[in-house]
C-alpha cells in the first residue's frame, strides 16, 4: 500500500527559460531566472520559500550554490542526482515533505549552457564504466544503440519505426515556439539521417541545447488561495537497477516496468484514464521502451504501437507534445522540462493544449536506462 500523500500536494507555478540557446548565462544563473519567472507565475514571495531541489551539470553542491544565488536560507535542499530522472524523483521528496510538514514552498530547478557554455559537450561528470571504456564505445549513444539493436533483433522492430518517433516529435514541436528544432521532418529524411552509433541515427538522438525550468509547489490548502490553476501531484514511485548498460539486467525492459504501476497506484487511477504522457526522450528507443513498460501496449509492440501518427498530433495518444528532447530542447537532463509541459496541458497552457486533458502521466529516466522515475498528475479544477 503506497504511503504517498496523494493530492494533498500540488504544483502551483511553473516556467521555463533560455531553451535552446542562452549565451552569456551561467547554469545557476540560468536556474534562477527560471526560479524568479516560475514564483512569479505562482503569485508567490522569494522569501517564502523554504526548500530547494535542484541539478545542475557543472556543480555537485548546485543545492548550496542556488540558495546562494537566491540570497535565501532553505531549511532543506536536495541536490540527488540520478540524471534525468532526478527532478521526477525532487517531485516526489518536495511531495513527502511539505505532507510531513518539513517545509510550505519547494521550489524544483534546473539549469544548464550546455551548448552555448560548453562547446556542445555534455559537462556532467558522468562517463562509461570501466568495462565499457576499453571499447571506445559514444557515451551514452552507444549504450541506447545496443538496447534499440536488442529490440530489433528480439521483436522485429525497424529503423523506421524508430523514426516514427522522431517525426512525431517534430510534428508536436513545429506547434511550440519555445521549440529549438523545427521545419520539416519525414520517414525517409530520418533514415538517410547521418549515422552516430548503428542504429540509431542523429534524428534518433536527442538535441544538445541550453535550457532551465522550474516548479513551484506547496499544500494543497495553500495552493486554493493562489492566482493559478493548481495541479495535483497524484502519485510518483521511483526505481533502479543497474547503472552501466553493461550491468543491466535486461536491454529491452527497463524499471519503468516498476515505477510505472507503482506510481500509477499511488495515485489511484489506470492507465487507461491517461489523457496526456510525456516521456524522457533522449532516443527513439527510449519512447518505445516506456510505452511498453509503462503497460501503454504489450513487450515487443512498441515499434507497431507508434506506427502511423498514433503519438502525433492528431493521435490517439499525445505523447511529448512540446517536442520533447528530440525537437523541443535537451539541456542535458529533459525530465523537468516533461513536467512543465504536464503542467501546461492540465492547465490548459500549453502550446498544443490536449483538449479536455485531466490526467498526465510523466516518466523520466537517467543514466543508460538505469534510474526511471514516474509522476501522475490531475487537473484540480
Amino acid at each position: 500500500m503506497s504511503g504517498f500523500p496523494r493530492g494533498r500536494t500540488a504544483i502551483v507555478g511553473a516556467a521555463t527559460f533560455g531553451l535552446g540557446e542562452c549565451p552569456g548565462w551561467s547554469s545557476l544563473e540560468m536556474a534562477a531566472k527560471a526560479t524568479h519567472l516560475a514564483l512569479a507565475d505562482a503569485g508567490v514571495g522569494l522569501a517564502e520559500v523554504d526548500a530547494l531541489f535542484i541539478c545542475t551539470p557543472d556543480d555537485f553542491l548546485s543545492g548550496l550554490s542556488f540558495a546562494e544565488a537566491l540570497g535565501i536560507r532553505p531549511r532543506y535542499t536536495d541536490n540527488n542526482r540520478t540524471g534525468g530522472s532526478a527532478f521526477m524523483s525532487h517531485l516526489m521528496v518536495a511531495a513527502l515533505a511539505l505532507d510531513a510538514g518539513l517545509c510550505n514552498v519547494a521550489v524544483v530547478a534546473h539549469g544548464s549552457n550546455q551548448r552555448s557554455g560548453a562547446g556542445g559537450r555534455l559537462v556532467a561528470a558522468a562517463r562509461p564504466s570501466v568495462w565499457e571504456a576499453p571499447y571506445g564505445a559514444l557515451f551514452p549513444a552507444s549504450s541506447y544503440a545496443l538496447a534499440a539493436a536488442r529490440h530489433m533483433h528480439a521483436f522485429g522492430t525497424t529503423r523506421a519505426q524508430l523514426a516514427e518517433v522522431a517525426v512525431a516529435a517534430r510534428q508536436w514541436a513545429n506547434a511550440n515556439p519555445e521549440a529549438f528544432a523545427r521545419g520539416p521532418l519525414s520517414i525517409d529524411d530520418c533514415l538517410a539521417a547521418r549515422m552516430v552509433s548503428d542504429p540509431l541515427s542523429v534524428r534518433d538522438c536527442c538535441l544538445v541545447t541550453d535550457g532551465a525550468a522550474a516548479l513551484v509547489v506547496t499544500r494543497a490548502d495553500r495552493a486554493q488561495d493562489l492566482p493559478r490553476p493548481p495541479v495535483a501531484v497524484l502519485g510518483a514511485a521511483a526505481a533502479t537497477w543497474h547503472q552501466s548498460i553493461s550491468c543491466a539486467p535486461d536491454l529491452v525492459t527497463t524499471a519503468a516496468a516498476e515505477s510505472g504501476p507503482r506510481a500509477l497506484a499511488a495515485a489511484g487511477v489506470a492507465l487507461a484514464e491517461v489523457d496526456v504522457v510525456q516521456l524522457y526522450d533522449a532516443f527513439t528507443i527510449n519512447t518505445i521502451l516506456f510505452l511498453e513498460d509503462l503497460g501503454f501496449c504489450p513487450k515487443g509492440e512498441g515499434g507497431r504501437f507508434v506506427e502511423g501518427g498514433r503519438i502525433a498530433p492528431g493521435g490517439d495518444l499525445p505523447v511529448n507534445t512540446n517536442g520533447g528532447g528530440l525537437s523541443c530542447a535537451h539541456p542535458g537532463m529533459y525530465g523537468l522540462l516533461a513536467l512543465v509541459e504536464a503542467v501546461r496541458q492540465l492547465r490548459g497552457e500549453a502550446a498544443s493544449p490536449v483538449p479536455g486533458a485531466r490526467l498526465a502521466l510523466v516518466h523520466g529516466n537517467g543514466g543508460t536506462l538505469s534510474s526511471q522515475a514516474t509522476v501522475v498528475l490531475g487537473r484540480t479544477g
